[in-house]
């Protein structure tokens, strides 16, 4: 089912999720969403993620050859990691890339930023790695 519904947005740039899709989704106060636009379409995607989430921005360079991002998912996946966002560009072809993922580690085996650090650190294929807390507001 779809709900539907128009809203204004403020001086401000700020919308109003009406209160129905709000109660359909359990979007409560304190939770944090994931805001995708495409601007080719004109469209907007809001995706809210549960309060309990956990959830890390990762920035880190990898080996741009075939199967790198593979492997670094492989191995976040198996520790109950969830991808939130991805977002990998190629920064020299054939040589590096770089990457941004905001992860949740709530339901994950991973429980702290030194852990994660120290799993990538483990992936051939990673280098200099970032790693920061998203703050629920």
């Amino acid at each position: 089912m779809k709900l539907k519904e128009i809203t204004k947005v403020d001086s401000k740039g700020r919308i109003t999720i009406p209160l129905v899709i709000r109660e359909a989704l359990d979007v409560r106060e304190g939770m944090n969403v994931v805001i995708i636009a495409d601007v080719e379409k004109k469209e907007i995607v809001l995706t809210p993620l549960p309060k309990e989430s956990k959830l890390l921005e990762v920035a880190f360079e990898i080996a741009d050859r075939p199967g790198s991002l593979a492997e670094v998912t492989s191995e976040l996946a198996k520790t109950g990691i969830d991808l939130v966002l991805t977002k990998c560009t190629t920064i020299k072809r054939g040589e590096v890339a770089e990457c941004s993922i905001v992860i949740d580690i709530s339901k994950s085996i991973i429980a702290s930023v030194k852990e994660l650090e120290e799993l990538l650190a483990r992936i051939e294929v990673v280098k200099l790695v970032k790693i920061r807390e998203v703050a629920h507001k």
